[in-house]
């Protein structure tokens, strides 16, 4: 599985998830670093659903921040989520990619450049970084 280069947008709710994906532009949905922490797995995924279902017609690719914590992360994987980023250092990193790979799921050691939509003046700027950033780097500096 190779993930998609949809441009990447930090959601922290279903109303970020909402206003990214009105705009109907092939996109990334990230979680916060470390969301499987605190929200959890089930969360992210009923909120992806969410709103994918109200926007079925925009592609659209979704990774959960798993941080350190692998247990979560095999949790995740369990659950159904696909592709998910999980520290390099986190115990038993490389095990936890190679159970994702034999589910066909992806593991990045690092999170992609993204807008972070709990940035003041960030959704500002949503519109151009889906229309201009078509592969990384694209559209210069990049917020994570």
């Amino acid at each position: 599985m190779n993930v998609k280069q949809y441009p990447a947008v930090i959601v922290h709710s279903l109303a970020h998830a909402r206003a990214v994906l009105v705009l109907g532009q092939p996109v990334t949905l990230l979680s916060a670093h470390g969301a499987a922490l605190y929200a959890g797995a089930a969360w992210w995924l009923a909120l992806v659903k969410r709103a994918h279902l109200e926007n079925s017609a925009v592609p659209l690719e979704d990774i959960l921040d798993c941080a350190d914590a692998s247990g979560l992360a095999l949790s995740a994987l369990r659950l159904g989520q696909r592709i998910i980023v999980l520290e390099p250092a986190a115990p038993g990193c490389a095990s936890v990619a190679a159970i994702a790979a034999s589910l066909g799921c992806e593991v990045l050691t690092h999170r992609p450049a993204a807008l972070d939509m709990s940035v003041p003046g960030e959704a500002r700027r949503l519109h151009d970084w889906l229309h201009v950033q078509t592969r990384p780097g694209d559209s210069g500096p990049t917020v994570s």
